[in-house]
């Protein structure tokens, strides 16, 4: 059932926890996550089946209809520290429906028990084992959503650091690409966005950097060097607290010459595409991002 951004917004904003309550462990936040994308539903065409590539697990979700020479390579969001391709699997299906190609969801190492750049390395060599399979990198998208925004990111930066080949684009969906959290949305927007606030990205930064600088190249990609990247669509709400990490990484990215596209969809927050069973505006996005994939792969 469809529902108004504004009826969304309030029923998440009930959902969330008091401030001043007691800091939720790892595992309860995981489990609250898992809880709540199990209600989401998975588009019944698609395939799914479990892969391995380089060494990191993930699955595999084929469309209906697909095209199995082009890829589009997804890292799940949640902070580093939580999600997993099952919590992303109902936004994954409709990504890989609306692309017309498999998207490989990699279930790459998260913090604390695994720190960076455990993501960034996992990244790298799902990357890598994906191209020893043959596929040419002109037909291979990279993507994700939050901090696996920031993996895209980094990952395409490694990959370029190694001389492998660089993907046809990067395709980012509310990027978390500044652990510094110096943007001014981190503040401006705190009270719009339901889903992240700065006081739990700050938790979540510290326990996947693990002491490590936020300033280093894969930790905050949006402050490095980015000529060479092949072309980025990013797609942000305004409303969100990460609004000011698509504007930086715009910003960088125009002035190293590589092609960008930024989408900021009214009164949007953060992830909103991860509810595309009552937000038009959700699947209205996914199908941009399809076409964009199918576009830059062709």
């Amino acid at each position: 059932m469809d529902m108004n951004i504004d009826q969304v917004r309030a029923m998440l904003l009930a959902d969330r926890s008091d401030p001043d309550a007691p800091e939720a462990s790892v595992e309860e936040m995981r489990q609250g996550m898992e809880t709540f994308t199990k209600m989401l539903p998975v588009l019944d065409t698609a395939k799914i089946e479990p892969i391995e590539l380089g060494g990191v697990r993930g699955e595999k979700i084929t469309p209906a209809a697909t095209d199995e020479t082009r890829a589009i390579l997804y890292f799940h969001g949640g902070g580093y520290v939580l999600g997993s391709p099952a919590t992303h699997r109902s936004l994954v299906a409709l990504l890989a429906d609306a692309a017309g190609c498999p998207v490989w969801s990699m279930d790459y190492r998260l913090a604390p028990e695994h720190p960076f750049p455990a993501a960034i390395e996992d990244g790298m060599a799902s990357y890598a084992a994906l191209l020893e399979k043959g596929f040419d990198p002109s037909r291979v998208i990279i993507g994700g959503d939050s901090a696996g925004g920031g993996t895209t990111l980094a990952t395409a930066l490694m990959a370029k650091d190694k001389g492998l080949p660089v993907a046809a684009g990067l395709m980012m969906l509310s990027p978390w690409v500044d652990l510094t959290q110096s943007g001014r949305s981190y503040e401006s927007q705190a009270e719009r966005d339901p889903m992240v606030r700065k006081q739990g990205l700050d938790r979540m930064a510290g326990i996947y950097l693990n002491g490590s600088d936020p300033h280093h190249r894969y930790a905050s990609p949006a402050f490095s060097d980015l000529s060479g990247l092949p072309p980025m669509l990013i797609q942000v709400g305004p409303d969100e607290v990460l609004y000011s990490d698509a504007v930086t990484l715009v910003e960088r990215a125009g002035l190293a010459q590589v092609s960008v596209t930024l989408e900021a969809w009214p009164e949007m927050f953060h992830v909103f595409q991860m509810f595309h069973p009552m937000l038009a505006d959700a699947r209205r996005a996914i199908q941009r991002l399809g076409g964009w994939a199918r576009l830059q792969t062709s």
